[in-house]
């Protein structure tokens, strides 16, 4: 199942982002497309929370890149994020 598609790890993938960037809001009020970083967004996350959670998937989910290019692109919303750790 591709990862957009899971609800359980959306969800897991929301709390962690909330955890790791102490952030208080509830899973539930971040929306599946919403842009994660930047002023635009609700969590307005920044550089400093990029480190911390590309940490927390590593360690939990194996996932790791060197290039930020690539990381930002895979954390533009829950979806992205989602697709790229569940791809089938």
């Amino acid at each position: 199942m591709l990862g957009s598609q899971d609800e359980s790890l959306k969800l897991a993938l929301k709390q962690l982002i909330i955890e790791e960037c102490d952030r208080e809001i509830n899973p539930e009020d971040i929306s599946d497309n919403e842009i994660l970083f930047g002023s635009d967004s609700q969590l307005e996350l920044d550089s400093m929370d990029a480190l911390q959670i590309s940490m927390a998937l590593h360690k939990k989910y194996g996932i790791s890149t060197n290039d930020s290019k690539v990381l930002r692109k895979i954390m533009t919303s829950i979806n992205t994020l989602a697709d790229h750790i569940q791809p089938e």
